[in-house]
């Protein structure tokens, strides 16, 4: 039965924690499961409490102690409310903390429009030493778990809220900072999608297949740094590029991207994505058609986009 990332991801850990030494430092938030890891390692666990500003001081000291560590809470407030102590204390002396944020972009519609990150990736992309990672499924969410214990420096971990489609099987492998081609059946366009938007993505491919239009489904699961030779490679067979993102186009995926092109192969594209809003509360799947991130908007604005070349 499919999991959300973020329980996927802390499951892992927590796995991982009998071989690998690390600390967890968490918020009082139950964010990704790892509230359970001061049960098995009291002595490796430290909750903060609703304090994410001082969530980061003390993961920062710890580290610059020699210790890896994991500090989670919600994305919101990983990203706004202790976005000084990330840049300042993390991100400036390259400290080996890896900052998981969960509950973020239209998922978190339940939870209210407050608590749903959409801004997040915009805020780390901005930081120096930042790298970013976001899985799509329980398979990729523990592939991210591994590396993430073995990675050093500033890492940060985008989860899911909800329990998300199972898309990889037991042959994925995850390679930091490389694209992976899951469609590459033909050129009309190319999907580039991160996290839980992928399974939106392989639905309107599979439509659009139906329909005689071939399109690339590329996964983008490192948004900083990103694949620029995958990117580029995609642009100039395809000559159209399509991404979609659950966060602001604003600074995320799509931004990002055409960065790159617009610097080094200019190419038509199209951003799927929240744009310039604030999110809004109410059931996931209502929030996605409202911001024109459903299925059938992807379906729409690759017709166009195709239409155009």
């Amino acid at each position: 039965m499919p999991i959300a990332t973020r329980f996927a991801f802390g499951k892992e850990l927590i796995e991982l924690a009998a071989k690998k030494d690390f600390i967890v430092c968490n918020a009082d938030t139950k964010a990704c499961a790892l509230e359970n890891f001061g049960k098995l390692y009291p002595a490796r666990e430290f909750s903060i409490g609703i304090a994410e500003q001082n969530l980061m001081g003390v993961a920062a000291g710890l580290a610059s102690c020699g210790h890896k560590v994991f500090a989670a809470t919600f994305a919101v407030f990983a990203s706004m409310r202790a976005c000084e102590q990330v840049r300042q204390f993390i991100c400036y002396p390259k400290l080996n903390v890896t900052v998981v944020g969960t509950h973020v972009g239209l998922q978190v519609g339940g939870d209210g429009a407050t608590h749903a990150a959409i801004e997040d990736v915009a805020i780390f992309r901005s930081m120096p030493n930042m790298t970013i990672v976001q899985p799509s499924d329980e398979v990729s969410a523990r592939a991210v778990a591994r590396a993430a214990v073995d990675f050093e420096g500033p890492l940060y971990v985008r989860l899911h809220r909800n329990p998300a489609s199972d898309i990889h099987d037991a042959a994925y492998k995850f390679k930091l900072g490389k694209a992976h081609t899951i469609i590459d059946n033909g050129n009309d366009a190319v999907l580039f999608v991160s996290g839980v938007m992928l399974d939106k993505a392989l639905e309107a491919a599979k439509r659009l297949s139906e329909e005689g239009t071939r399109v690339k489904v590329i996964e983008i699961h490192t948004l900083k740094p990103l694949d620029e030779d995958a990117i580029l490679k995609a642009a100039i067979q395809t000559g159209a590029v399509v991404t979609i993102e659950d966060h602001n186009i604003i600074g995320g995926l799509g931004a990002a991207i055409a960065e790159i092109l617009g610097e080094k192969y200019p190419t038509r594209m199209k951003r799927i994505g929240i744009r310039d809003q604030f999110a809004s509360s109410g059931e996931p799947e209502l929030l996605y058609a409202e911001h024109k991130t459903s299925v059938l908007d992807i379906i729409e604005a690759t017709k166009m986009l195709i239409d155009t070349k």
